[in-house]
This record gives structure tokens, sequence and C-alpha cells, in this order.
């Protein structure tokens, strides 16, 4: 988690509803699919790491 970029209050939250989801489908059972959260948490970080790696570049 060190490399992980600087994220903005919406992704925060985001990232922590996911999180929350993604617990609550872990308590139904461990046969319940995760890919769709897993796919956007994963989504959202790349997104902030492309964001991170512009704003470097311009300055």
């Amino acid at each position: 988690m060190a490399n992980d970029p600087p994220l903005t209050a919406r992704e925060k939250a985001r990232l922590t509803w996911l999180g929350a989801r993604m617990c609550k489908r872990e308590l139904a059972g461990p046969e319940v699919d995760q890919s769709d959260l897993q796919r956007e948490f994963d989504r959202i970080l790349d997104d902030a790491r492309k964001r991170a790696a512009q704003n470097a570049r311009s300055q």
C-alpha cells in the first residue's frame, strides 16, 4: 500500500463502500462471486495511479 497513489475524498469513500459490500458478500458465504466488486476496486485505484502519473509529468 505504500506505493498507492494519493486518493481524492470521493475515491476514498467509494473504496470504503466497496470494501463494506465485499465484507457483506463474504458473510453470505465463500461461494459468492465478488469479482465485479474487485474489478471496480481495481479500476478506481488504476484511475488514481494514472492521474498521479499525469500530475507528476505536468509539474
